[in-house]
């Protein structure tokens, strides 16, 4: 649309039909207008499945790896391709805007929601992000950059105020996101809860200027849901539209701000004019037909594949891949194997069509050839959600249970079954009061078993008559992801007999401001600790080889809070230690989102990273395990040996405020800087192959085009029997510079491939930006004249090539043209 066809839109309207359109007109939808012919908008989170308007276990959704795992992958064209899948499930849905790429960065391990985002660095976020948007958009979809911006942790996340100097804002933290604006066109931006430097993101310069005024950005600009807390300061800022709706400090005030002048009428003209532009976009002022959803199996291979291309082989003495043909037998250790994380808690959560777990997985790869021992070892984590083979419901017998709502006098106004106890958005009719959720369960095994209802407000929970909890729980917390997603619960015991059936009965009133998410679970007797460790051990004894799964839980790692250790949960460490000190041929599968103590990771034969692998988790770790794909993955993010290594760890405010006082020195670059040694460095990586990196070159620079400065030559060598992928890297060093940078930066990367002994030249282009900084005196960015020296290798801290190359500056210094391309 041109800004002339626009304002002819705008002229039709008064101010109500304009700040009308503002606001959301539900959670998920912005109003219509049917003076324009305008459709509400549908925006669905998220960044690893499309859930669409509804959260309900019958709404399913194809389900990618999480972020860090394509962060991992260093492969723009796959996550093109994902974001390409992204699209293709909104259109099926009816979506018109993906709440994704999240653009934070991994500032401290602890970050909690570290699973939603790429990595620790600017340039691989930015380039992971570009691909992304540009799957999404090809297909009509809007993506939606978030969230704008140094949202990089949990704690006090609505109220926190993020302290950091310009020149680490411009170098750092803005970089994805002017690079969303400017290589990938990305039609929508939110922004976050937090405020940055004392001025909350809703109403902060920062929306205006870099974002709007420097990098042209055109599109809409949408609230996190419930971040607008004021009508005039975020009616004048550029801010766009506050979401959800209908209710919001813009739904009724702001008509009134704009008639008595305290907000200028050009200011809502400006709003709905890019609200507007974003449904030409998308189609909601001219329908167009909505591509075909990708065909199942389509979506599975291509998600199949890309847990492979995610995973990150951290070591291997000679014991990946397994050969299927010579195992007789197989312990597969660990609860995760058959009840695998893949995805990580919060609000972006979807149903998966369906989930393959690696214990199905591998039992299918081998055929029956081989003989399979599960042991699951000692418990981990919260109580599982009531459902599953031993719960029927009771109304219709079926496996499951039933959900019910009532009025206020007790009458049924909605009945039906459901496969769980978890019910985030179960109906509200006309008068619902009580959200009742049964069902009759046989224990299979007899003795104390722990049930919890969760929610707020007034809660009970019976079994077989017998009330174990029973009161009023008033809502403690504002924050979204806990109210409406997963709100805590409280618990009661009871001895049940094994094969007795009993009836269990929850109930939630539903209270003003508390949400509708019911949660009701059921835990049976813990297994005795040393029990479950001797049957581990003798399975993994006995057997030919083991593979033992360890990883998060919904308790350790999740929207809504940040991790205080990264030590695994329970008794998995004694776990791995364990089975690792009787068989010699171990593969321990690490099942997180983000970086975890593995204080065993010397004396494992081999350990594989699988980070939250999607629906296909078990296919795509099967594969990586049986060498059916190489392990394709290369680490986003610097892991720790011990949290007290790690150089950036403060995620708490002080008084409201978390300073960044680390600057710009984040991720591998801090490590550097305090001349410390991980567990594993930033790109670190093995295939099923070996790599000798020989020698390196520097083209002039000019002689490169557009963008790039000039281009380093990376000739390598496959020296390993198979033929294999390698992500070579480039990083720059700045030795007397003038300015404070860090030790070295990621300047650029690509991948090759090669057969056993072939040798390869990757060329990878070093862009312009990597060699500037920003000029607090200029107000602009400067490129420093001199020598800079370029290392190549694998990973951050192992790099065997060493180059230098000269560099000019203009005559004033300052570097001319754009950033990032222009798209």
């Amino acid at each position: 649309m041109t800004q002339e066809e626009i304002a002819r839109l705008l002229d039709k309207l008064d101010t109500r039909q304009k700040v009308r359109l503002l606001t959301g007109a539900t959670t998920w939808r912005t109003a219509d207008e049917p003076a324009l012919g305008l459709r509400g908008m549908v925006m669905s989170d998220g960044p690893a499945g499309v859930r669409g308007e509804s959260w309900e276990e019958r709404n399913t959704s194809a389900l990618l790896p999480s972020a860090s795992a394509l962060g991992a992958m260093w492969d723009e064209g796959l996550t093109e391709r994902l974001g390409g899948l992204l699209a293709a499930e909104a259109r099926g849905k009816g979506v018109d805007v993906v709440l994704a790429p999240t653009l934070n960065l991994h500032r401290s391990p602890l970050g909690g929601r570290h699973f939603e985002c790429y990595s620790e660095d600017p340039e691989l976020t930015a380039r992971t992000g570009v691909a992304l948007i540009r799957g999404i958009q090809a297909q009509g979809v809007a993506a939606c950059a978030k969230h704008y911006v140094a949202n990089d942790s949990e704690t006090e996340r609505l109220t926190v105020s993020v302290g950091l100097d310009e020149r680490t804002l411009r170098e750092v933290y803005l970089v994805p996101f002017e690079a969303a604006v400017r290589a990938a066109r990305v039609r929508a931006v939110m922004c976050g809860y937090n405020a940055v430097n004392g001025t909350t993101l809703a109403e902060n310069p920062l929306l205006e200027h870099p974002l709007k005024e420097e990098w042209g950005f055109d599109g809409l600009l949408v609230s996190d849901w419930g971040a607008v807390r004021s009508t005039v300061p975020a009616g004048r800022a550029a801010l766009d539209l506050a979401m959800p709706g209908p209710e919001s400090p813009w739904a009724d005030g702001l008509v009134r701000a704009v008639e008595d002048g305290r907000v200028p009428v050009a200011a809502i003209d400006d709003k709905v004019g890019r609200l507007l532009r974003l449904a030409d976009r998308v189609g909601a002022l001219h329908r167009a037909p909505a591509p075909a959803p990708a065909a199942p199996d389509e979506s599975r291979a291509l998600l199949r594949r890309a847990v492979a291309a995610g995973c990150v082989l951290l070591g291997n003495r000679g014991v990946l891949p397994l050969d299927p043909a010579s195992l007789t037998s197989l312990a597969v250790i660990g609860a995760q194997a058959a009840d695998p994380r893949v995805q990580g808690g919060g609000s972006a959560g979807v149903h998966p069509r369906h989930v393959s777990t690696p214990l199905d997985a591998l039992r299918d790869a081998l055929g029956g050839t081989a003989r399979i021992v599960h042991a699951p070892g000692p418990a981990l984590g919260a109580p599982p959600f009531l459902g599953g083979p031993d719960c029927l419901d009771p109304r219709d017998g079926r496996p499951g249970t039933l959900l019910r709502v009532l009025g206020p006098d007790g009458a049924e106004l909605y009945a039906g079954h459901r496969e769980s106890g978890r019910q985030i958005e179960p109906p509200l009719p006309s008068g619902a009061r009580t959200v009742e959720i049964s069902a009759r369960l046989t224990p299979a095994a007899g003795g104390t078993w722990t049930f919890g209802v969760g929610g707020f407000g007034r809660m009970s929970l019976t079994v077989d008559g017998t009330a174990l909890v029973d009161g009023v729980f008033p809502r403690e917390t504002d924050d979204p992801a806990v109210v409406h997603v997963n709100p805590p619960s409280r618990y009661g015991e009871t001895a049940l007999t094994a094969g007795r059936s009993v009836l269990v009965v929850a109930r939630r009133e539903l209270a003003e401001d508390t949400g509708r998410a019911t949660l009701v679970t059921a835990a049976p007797p813990r297994p005795d600790r040393a029990t479950a460790l001797a049957d581990a051990v003798e399975a993994a004894r006995t057997a030919d080889a083991a593979v033992v799964f360890v990883g998060t839980t919904q308790d350790s790692e999740s929207e809504g809070h940040d991790r205080t250790t990264l030590a695994l949960p329970g008794d998995q460490d004694d776990l791995v230690r364990a089975v690792v000190a009787v068989q010699p041929r171990t593969v321990v599968v690490v099942n997180s989102g983000g970086p975890v103590e593995m204080p065993w990771r010397e004396a494992a034969p081999a350990v594989l990273l699988a980070w939250f692998p999607g629906q296909e988790a078990g296919t795509g770790v099967a594969d990586v395990l049986f060498g059916a794909a190489e392990p394709g993955g290369r680490l986003p993010t610097t892991w720790p040996a011990a949290l007290a290594d790690a150089p950036v760890t403060s995620v708490r405010p002080v008084d409201g405020v978390l300073r960044y006082t680390e600057g710009p020195h984040i991720g591998h670059r801090a490590w550097l800087r305090e001349h410390r040694t991980p567990a594993y460095w930033f790109g670190h990586g093995l295939g099923y192959t070996t790599w000798e990196y020989e020698e390196v070159a520097v083209s002039s620079p000019g002689d490169g085009a557009g963008d790039t400065a000039f281009t380093v030559s990376v000739r390598l060598r496959n020296t390993g029997a198979r033929p294999g992928r390698e992500v070579p890297q480039v990083y720059l060093a700045r030795p007397g510079s003038a300015v404070e940078r860090p030790v070295r930066w990621l300047a650029g990367y690509t991948a090759v491939t090669a057969g056993p002994g072939e040798v390869v030249t990757a060329a990878v282009h070093v862009p312009h930006r990597a060699l500037h900084h920003w000029s607090l005196r200029e107000r602009g960015w400067l490129t420093e004249s001199g020598a800079y020296e370029v290392h190549a290798g694998p990973s951050a801290g192992q790099l065997p090539l060493a180059a230098s190359v000269e560099v000019r500056g203009t005559t004033d210094g300052r570097f001319r043209g754009e950033r990032f391309p222009e798209r």
